[in-house]
């Protein structure tokens, strides 16, 4: 058992390094994912901080989130409310499902194809 280090005190607790490799405890790299009800309520939630006066850096900080991901949410969820955000979320998953459906036919009919040119 290696021993960790304290990086820093994180939100939901302390942040630990192990020795051996440099390796983060309880911090997680790369995207949280949120559900579009909980992206909308921050978002409302920075909205209105904005408002009070203060900046979007001291609002995404307040709230826990990057100002990145701030914007990029800004971008996807504007003005929708949550059950559109959550009707634009299954429409997206069912049309990556039809294309997925249709490449897949494609394919089908591309090797159908070549078998029948191969016989005559």
């Amino acid at each position: 058992m290696s021993w960790a280090r304290l990086v820093c005190l994180g939100k939901t607790g302390p942040i630990l390094e192990r020795a051996d490799c440099g390796e983060r405890i309880g911090e997680s790299y790369g995207t949280s994912t949120f559900t579009p009800e909980q992206i909308i309520a921050k978002l409302r939630e920075a909205d209105v901080l904005v408002g009070r006066g203060s900046t979007a850096v001291e609002a995404c900080r307040q709230i826990g989130i990057s100002e990145q991901a701030l914007y990029r949410w800004r971008k996807e969820y504007g003005g929708l409310k949550v059950d559109q955000a959550r009707r634009m979320k299954d429409l997206e998953r069912e049309n990556a499902r039809l294309k997925r459906l249709v490449a897949d036919l494609a394919l089908d009919k591309a090797i159908l194809q070549e078998a029948s040119k191969l016989t005559f």
